[in-house]
């Protein structure tokens, strides 16, 4: 069953393709600011980098990975798709869930490693391993998101046991007859 016209379903699919989009660029900016606080040279550039890193987490990555969160059940409940009729909606839908609790997981040691770096005693080769860790999990997250990516467009076949039950239940369902059209004059 649709909730949403078909106007409403193409608004939330344009805000959820932006926010998802968003989110995917954002996790781009955030590997390549752990890059730079990981390997840069210079010691003023890693700091900056590392205090960047908390705010891109929080400011941009967080409210996208919300957002893309929030417009994709809405579109799945708006439209055909439904939330747990194919494989591939709940699929994506568990990655972005699992994705969004382990950013949330993920901002505390980003919070911690920008403290280090905005402090005085910050050295070259301050907390490495958490910098190593966190550009790690950056570029795994960037793959998990292009995984997302690629189900949206592919769209694997396949329904679930709820999806072929709902299949069923509409070959069943009557159609009702439409009133034949008056002729415009």
């Amino acid at each position: 069953m649709r909730v949403l016209s078909r106007r409403g379903r193409k608004a939330a699919l344009t805000a959820h393709v932006t926010a998802s989009v968003g989110w995917l660029g954002a996790v781009a900016a955030f590997l390549a600011l752990a890059l730079a606080g990981l390997l840069s040279e210079d010691d003023r550039t890693a700091r900056s980098a590392c205090v960047a890193l908390e705010v891109v987490g929080w400011f941009v990555v967080v409210p996208l990975c919300f957002a893309s969160l929030l417009t994709g059940v809405v579109c799945a409940v708006g439209s055909t798709w439904g939330l747990a009729r194919h494989y591939w909606v709940v699929v994506k839908l568990v990655i972005t869930a699992l994705a969004t609790a382990v950013l949330l997981a993920h901002m505390q040691p980003v919070e911690s490693l920008a403290d280090a770096a905005a402090s005085a005693a910050w050295s070259g080769e301050h907390l490495r391993a958490l910098r190593v860790q966190l550009a790690a999990q950056s570029a795994a997250a960037l793959v998990v998101l292009l995984a997302a990516t690629a189900l949206s467009v592919f769209k694997p076949q396949g329904r679930t046991r709820h999806g072929h039950r709902k299949a069923a239940e509409q070959r069943t369902r009557p159609i009702p007859a439409r009133p034949p059209r008056q002729p415009s004059y």
